[in-house]
């Protein structure tokens, strides 16, 4: 039976325009599914227009996104362009897609999952002050955090897979500057983070690790 806070945060979700399912884990637990609104792959501002204003933004609004803001912003981050081969807006080195985006936000910490375009919730707890030593990633609506698992390179060093998990991450990072600049919000990506303490409250494997982090929000007015 769902919890009262499961129950109102579905009722909220619903009036806030998302679709949310509650499929069962093998523990029996259910655990929050949020469909995103298809994203709009058309319009913005014209490419070298994105470039020109194209910078990072330290001081935010506490104003959430809306879903539809949101679901642009995670598709053009690192959605699936491609349906036919499930290739993305951003390049890995032989296809590996080894990139997990998360998403903390005031409602909990979620896993992007972008072949059916959803949020997984992970945790229920805000813990957008563990993804940075910066104050403003308190306030600030969604901090996005890149993770590497090196599992999804099946060949190489760890340093090999640094490397080619860190370049992932960037591309991943520019996509959301660019996105910024076309919708007039503000962004930073950031690498002081501890990575200890976030990745043990994350519950993440050995084999994941953080590579950044990039904060996203409305400028502070």
């Amino acid at each position: 039976m769902r919890s009262k806070t499961s129950m109102a945060l579905l009722s909220l979700l619903l009036l806030a325009g998302w679709a949310l399912i509650w499929p069962e884990t093998s523990s029996g637990q259910e655990t929050a599914v949020i469909k995103l609104p298809p994203p709009q792959q058309e319009g913005g501002k014209p490419l070298m227009e994105c470039l020109k204003l194209r910078q990072s933004q330290r001081e935010f609004s506490p104003d959430k996104l809306s879903p539809r803001v949101l679901s642009n912003l995670l598709w053009a981050a690192y959605g699936i362009n491609r349906p036919d081969s499930g290739k993305r807006t951003a390049p890995s080195a032989v296809n590996w897609q080894n990139i997990d985006l998360y998403l903390a936000t005031a409602d909990g910490l979620f896993l992007y999952e972008a072949r059916d375009h959803s949020l997984i919730q992970v945790l229920k707890e805000d813990i957008r002050g563990l993804t940075g030593t910066q104050d403003f990633v308190k306030i600030a609506p969604v901090n996005l955090v890149y993770v590497g698992d090196y599992a999804r390179i099946p060949r190489g060093s760890d340093e090999d897979k640094r490397f080619y998990s860190g370049a992932h991450a960037a591309f991943i990072s520019q996509n959301v500057y660019l996105f910024c600049a076309s919708e007039g919000l503000a962004t930073v990506v950031r690498a002081l983070i501890n990575r200890e303490e976030l990745a043990r409250v994350m519950k993440l494997r050995p084999e994941q690790k953080i590579m950044l982090a990039q904060t996203v929000g409305y400028p502070k007015k």
